[in-house]
């Protein structure tokens, strides 16, 4: 078994009334992964990139990351399909995976 990174971009933000409906709706997907959910993670603000000639841009990147979680699965087919029934995709947003590789 593998571990992947989520990362969330984008996301509509939901309206007071509805926002617990949708915090429902990813505690159920997060719930319906089970033992697969390594790290729900978090949202996060707007990042920070230092390029490689030390200069330092506040812009969020050219796609912003808007969270991430740490999910396994079997394969990049298996995370994929955890991905499809994610909330985030019902607010216009993206999810990016990333196996993690282990170096240890």
């Amino acid at each position: 078994m593998a571990n992947y990174l989520f990362v969330y971009h984008g996301g509509e933000e939901a309206a007071p009334e509805e926002l617990e409906s949708v915090m429902q709706a990813w505690r159920n997907w997060f719930a319906g992964m089970g033992d697969a959910v390594i790290d729900s993670g978090n949202p996060v603000g707007l990042s920070t990139t230092v390029t490689s000639d030390g200069s330092i841009v506040n812009n969020g990147g050219s796609n912003p990351a808007s969270g991430y979680s740490l999910i396994a699965a079997d394969n990049i087919e298996e995370a994929c399909a955890h991905a499809k029934a994610c909330p985030i995709l019902a607010s216009n947003g993206s999810i990016e995976i990333a196996e993690i590789i282990d170096m240890q």
